[in-house]
């Protein structure tokens, strides 16, 4: 089960993690997306995908904020768990996809294997952000068992 989670404030990652889903499921995988992530409903297990958007000073949208501070006050064993991490962000900003590099150095700080680097889609170069993402997972699709 591929367990997608997403941190957006305008619903831009939303729709990120939507359309990757759509692709996933495509190609034969399970998927699972998570809005209001909370450490109690999604298993330490399989592949966590976390799409987040930077918001303000660096900071990760409210409705993942309470996820992010369960990972870091009482982490789960997540040596089952690999992961990847869509940040998006607007490189005008000197804390350009602050959110998921964070979430990225995090989730390998705790014990998470880490698919592929952390993909930062700058909005000024993408618009529309789920091309970015789409070119991404298609090259890594064998990674997602």
């Amino acid at each position: 089960m591929i367990h997608i989670i997403t941190g957006s404030t305008l619903g831009g990652a939303e729709y990120v993690g939507d359309h990757l889903s759509d692709i996933l499921q495509e190609n034969g995988k399970s998927t699972t997306i998570h809005n209001q992530p909370t450490l109690e409903s999604i298993p330490n297990e399989g592949v966590w995908l976390l799409v987040t958007s930077t918001h303000g000073a660096g900071e990760y949208p409210d409705n993942i904020k309470p996820f992010i501070a369960a990972l870091q006050s009482t982490p789960p064993k997540m040596q089952d768990v690999k992961f990847a991490v869509v940040a998006i962000g607007d490189s005008s900003y000197d804390t350009f996809c602050a959110a998921g590099k964070h979430a990225h150095d995090l989730l390998t700080d705790i014990g998470g294997t880490s698919i592929d680097d952390c993909l930062t889609i700058d909005v000024l170069k993408h618009p529309v952000p789920e091309e970015a993402a789409e070119e991404w997972i298609n090259d890594l699709l064998n990674k997602f068992d």
